[in-house]
Protein backbone atom coordinates (compact mmCIF):
# COMPACT_ATOMS: atom_id res chain seq x y z
CA UNK A 1 0.00 0.00 0.00
CA UNK A 2 2.78 2.52 0.85
CA UNK A 3 4.55 1.82 -2.61
CA UNK A 4 1.45 2.28 -4.30
CA UNK A 5 0.75 5.77 -2.44
CA UNK A 6 4.31 6.59 -2.80
CA UNK A 7 4.21 6.53 -6.61
CA UNK A 8 1.31 8.12 -6.84
CA UNK A 9 2.68 10.81 -5.31
CA UNK A 10 5.56 10.28 -7.36
CA UNK A 11 3.30 10.63 -10.33
CA UNK A 12 1.51 13.64 -9.31
CA UNK A 13 4.54 15.99 -8.76
CA UNK A 14 6.01 14.62 -12.48
CA UNK A 15 3.00 15.92 -13.83
CA UNK A 16 2.32 18.85 -11.89
CA UNK A 17 6.51 19.67 -12.77
CA UNK A 18 6.07 18.63 -16.54
CA UNK A 19 2.79 20.61 -17.10
CA UNK A 20 3.97 23.62 -15.77
CA UNK A 21 7.45 23.72 -18.21
CA UNK A 22 5.06 22.87 -21.01
CA UNK A 23 3.28 25.76 -20.35
CA UNK A 24 6.68 27.69 -20.64
CA UNK A 25 7.42 25.83 -23.95
CA UNK A 26 8.67 22.38 -24.90
CA UNK A 27 12.11 23.44 -25.09
CA UNK A 28 12.15 24.08 -21.63
CA UNK A 29 10.90 21.17 -20.41
CA UNK A 30 13.91 19.80 -22.94
CA UNK A 31 16.48 21.72 -21.08
CA UNK A 32 15.31 21.08 -17.56
CA UNK A 33 15.24 16.92 -18.77
CA UNK A 34 18.81 17.17 -20.02
CA UNK A 35 20.11 18.95 -17.23
CA UNK A 36 18.65 16.83 -14.78
CA UNK A 37 20.36 13.85 -16.81
CA UNK A 38 23.81 15.44 -17.16
CA UNK A 39 23.88 16.89 -13.67
CA UNK A 40 22.40 14.05 -11.83
CA UNK A 41 21.64 10.94 -14.20
CA UNK A 42 18.08 11.24 -13.24
CA UNK A 43 14.88 12.56 -15.29
CA UNK A 44 11.84 14.62 -13.84
CA UNK A 45 10.54 11.23 -11.54
CA UNK A 46 13.19 10.87 -9.59
CA UNK A 47 12.75 14.41 -8.40
CA UNK A 48 10.46 13.99 -5.98
CA UNK A 49 12.63 12.08 -3.94
CA UNK A 50 15.73 14.64 -4.55
CA UNK A 51 13.68 17.70 -5.15
CA UNK A 52 17.36 19.73 -4.48
CA UNK A 53 17.89 18.38 -7.80
CA UNK A 54 15.27 20.17 -9.77
CA UNK A 55 15.80 23.39 -7.72
CA UNK A 56 19.36 23.90 -8.45
CA UNK A 57 18.63 22.94 -12.04
CA UNK A 58 16.21 25.69 -12.97
CA UNK A 59 18.23 28.20 -10.52
CA UNK A 60 21.13 27.26 -12.84
CA UNK A 61 18.82 27.63 -15.74
CA UNK A 62 16.47 30.22 -15.08
CA UNK A 63 18.34 32.97 -12.23
CA UNK A 64 15.51 34.63 -10.59
CA UNK A 65 12.97 33.49 -12.95
CA UNK A 66 13.12 30.34 -11.49
CA UNK A 67 11.05 31.72 -8.57
CA UNK A 68 8.20 31.95 -10.94
CA UNK A 69 8.43 28.48 -12.38
CA UNK A 70 8.85 27.31 -8.44
CA UNK A 71 5.62 29.05 -7.64
CA UNK A 72 3.76 27.74 -10.75
CA UNK A 73 4.76 24.27 -9.04
CA UNK A 74 3.78 24.87 -5.97
CA UNK A 75 0.23 26.29 -7.31
CA UNK A 76 -0.20 22.82 -9.41
CA UNK A 77 0.12 20.99 -5.68
CA UNK A 78 -1.74 23.15 -3.31
CA UNK A 79 -4.43 20.64 -2.64
CA UNK A 80 -2.34 17.99 -2.24
CA UNK A 81 0.48 19.46 0.44
CA UNK A 82 -0.85 18.07 3.27
CA UNK A 83 0.72 14.57 2.12
CA UNK A 84 3.46 13.24 3.49
CA UNK A 85 6.33 13.67 0.86
CA UNK A 86 4.31 15.92 -1.45
CA UNK A 87 4.59 18.17 2.05
CA UNK A 88 8.31 17.76 1.57
CA UNK A 89 9.09 18.76 -2.02
CA UNK A 90 7.53 21.49 -1.52
CA UNK A 91 9.70 22.85 1.40
CA UNK A 92 12.85 22.03 -0.62
CA UNK A 93 12.03 23.71 -3.70
CA UNK A 94 10.86 26.25 -2.07
CA UNK A 95 13.65 26.77 0.39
Amino acid sequence: MYADSNQAKKALVSLSIEKVLLTIGKRVLDEVNSRLYENYHCYIPDCFDNPEYLKKVLQDLYGRASLNIIQSIKKELEEFTEQKGIDNFITVISG
